[in-house]
């Protein structure tokens, strides 16, 4: 199937703007993100790092539409639309997609049936069959999973590898404007590492989407090359740089960014 790239013309942008949010608690409310400004464009490759706990996560799934973390204030627009008035599946029409760091498991759902109403769901329309079948042919193969996958239900008895690759899976198929990436890298040996990251790499550069990558290590930026490289601590960015910054923390680690009397030891 020949691919078409997205016009590399038609720039998109994600703007985040004094994000603040939190969730309840036990121990009652807790504020988890604290100001948070961050602008991607589509083509550009964002890695946050920063050790447990500072609230990356929280980032993610709040940007999301997650219902269990609520927004204190700030906003969030792609191309001017306010993310943060939306419902979750009304921001994945609108080109956001989430990459989920421990991806459920939904029975009685086959692959193929969830990602053809998804595609339906966020295109609008529904991709002819002959396109389809083509389509999650070529790209299951690009990944290197088993054809049998298409018919077992999603993620149901996935290995940590098979799980990330068919969220690799929906990313090309749905061709979002910014994708989130949150700890993709985590539970991968280094050949489904190197799978995965060579299918985000595929999709980035036919479908030109921006990138927010998520991780906590260096390993996987050896594969999917940051434009940017952010420090995020105590829910907020700080500090920015170029792709050595991640060497540098890689050597130094994040304590220096830790509140005084905290390490990050003591946050994991």
């Amino acid at each position: 199937m020949a691919e078409v790239a997205t016009n590399v013309s038609e720039q998109h942008t994600l703007e985040i703007r004094g994000l603040r949010a939190g969730v309840q608690t036990k121990e009652g409310r807790k504020e988890i993100l604290k100001g948070v400004d961050l602008t991607i464009h589509t083509g550009e490759v964002h890695a946050i790092m920063g050790p447990n706990g500072s609230g990356k996560s929280t980032l993610a799934y709040t940007l999301a539409g997650h219902p269990k973390y609520e927004v204190d204030g700030g906003e969030v627009l792609l191309d001017g639309q306010d993310l943060l008035k939306m419902k979750p599946y009304e921001r994945a029409r609108a080109g956001l997609f989430l990459a989920m760091q421990y991806p459920v498991e939904v029975p009685g759902v086959s692959m193929t049936n969830f990602l053809r109403t998804a595609v339906t769901e966020v295109q609008g329309s529904a991709p002819s069959l002959r396109q389809w079948v083509e389509e999650l042919s070529t790209e299951m193969k690009r990944l290197r999973m088993d054809p049998k996958f298409a018919q077992r239900s999603v993620n149901e008895g996935f290995s940590g590898g098979e799980k990330k690759r068919a969220e690799v899976l929906q990313m090309e198929l749905l061709k979002p404007k910014f994708t989130i990436m949150d700890e993709t890298d985590s539970g991968l040996d280094v050949d489904a590492l190197r799978i995965v990251s060579e299918g985000v790499n595929h999709a980035k550069d036919v479908n030109h989407f921006g990138v927010m990558l998520i991780t906590h290590y260096t390993r996987i930026l050896r594969y999917i090359h940051p434009d940017f490289v952010h420090v995020f601590a105590d829910g907020h960015f700080v500090r920015a740089g170029g792709p050595e910054l991640a060497d540098e923390l890689e050597e130094s680690g994040y304590d220096q960014y830790l509140p005084e009397g905290v390490s990050e030891s003591a946050q994991a």
